[in-house]
């Protein structure tokens, strides 16, 4: 009689398993080759070459002439000049550097004449901010998500009505509403009246940025809420009862018992919800803030090159995704080495 083979060890033959990964780069290279031919078929040019300005450049200075003046002195000051301009009565000096500038001691100026035209020193890009502004934003959302749910975790197991129902209203109403909705609540509602209120004490506004952390953090604290709670329950219940027998609180055993084990079962949810944390981030450009994705809005709005805009965008958030999910992993290893 013939002996069956399972299907795991018909995919686990090597010559299968050579035709599978033939099939990936043939798949790979047929999504490449039908965006290429995309671009053929519309007639967009590529420009890749100006890409790295969206991420450093050297912005162009033009300094101009305000008034009708007289150039009194252009003197040395180590590897640049001093030109000194006499304009109504006043003396005004630009510091410049070497070339770039073609006039000589006694010339006049008129309004508008350019006085230097140089390149100026590397400056971040919109790029370059949108993505500093996207990590800055998550990063902070993330920590403020887990210590809020976290303690939403521990309350929505408590038997104290006041904890457990309230940790239950705010997980319902924060999931039951679009993240949009609510950073807009944030930002034109509660961020309308907060900073009209520091406002009227003397206390500078807060900027968009932190609106928007709010909301993030808010919203992503409502499901760490659900995954933290899954992993408590997923603990043996004797040893709460063999903690509290030893006469620690509610809240020590939870802290020093029941939390450390239940790590290792919520951090795959966790990182999954930190990861969709920094795409929800693309969000916050509605209001006003520059993150990647607004960023790259703007780019294309100025260069008009989408494709290349767009997939960099792209590829900087499966950076991000992919680094975090990484870093999750390594930890998922360190734990259950423990």
């Amino acid at each position: 009689m013939e002996q069956k083979i399972s299907n795991i060890k018909r995919l686990s033959n090597p010559t299968a398993y050579i035709l599978s990964v033939i099939g990936f780069f043939a798949l790979v290279f047929l999504v490449i080759g039908s965006v290429y031919y995309a671009t053929v078929a519309v007639e967009y040019q590529w420009r890749w070459f100006k890409v790295p300005k969206y991420f450093m450049y050297k912005p162009a200075v033009t300094i101009y002439a305000e008034a009708d003046g007289e150039i009194q002195a252009i003197a040395a000051n180590k590897d640049k000049f001093n030109i000194t301009v006499e304009e109504d009565g006043e003396t005004t000096t630009y510091t410049v550097p070497q070339g770039s500038f073609d006039w000589a001691e006694g010339d006049m100026v008129s309004p508008g004449d350019v006085i230097a035209e140089y390149q100026g020193g590397w400056k971040p890009g919109i790029l370059a901010i949108g993505l500093w502004t996207t990590l800055k934003i998550s990063f902070i959302s993330t920590i403020l998500g887990i210590l809020l749910g976290i303690v939403g975790g521990v309350a929505r197991v408590s038997s104290t009505p006041v904890l457990k129902w309230s940790a239950i209203t705010y997980v319902e109403i924060i999931r039951g509403s679009p993240l949009l909705v609510q950073i807009m609540i944030f930002y034109f509602v509660l961020g309308t009246t907060m900073n009209s209120i520091l406002m009227m004490n003397g206390i500078p506004k807060l900027q968009p940025e932190w609106y928007g952390v709010m909301a993030l953090s808010v919203f992503t604290g409502a499901y760490v809420v659900e995954i933290v709670r899954a992993g408590i329950e997923a603990i043996h219940p004797g040893q709460v009862e063999a903690a509290r027998s030893s006469g620690m609180t509610y809240f020590q055993c939870m802290f020093h018992i029941i939390l450390p084990q239940a790590l290792k079962t919520i951090l795959p949810p966790l990182a999954g919800q930190f990861i969709n944390l920094i795409k929800d981030s693309s969000l916050l450009g509605m209001i006003a803030i520059r993150e990647l994705t607004k960023a790259t809005r703007e780019g294309i709005t100025t260069s008009l090159q989408t494709f290349e805009l767009w997939f960099l965008c792209a590829l900087l958030y499966l950076s991000m995704t992919f680094t975090l999910s990484m870093f999750v992993q390594y930890l998922e290893r360190r734990t259950a080495q423990k």
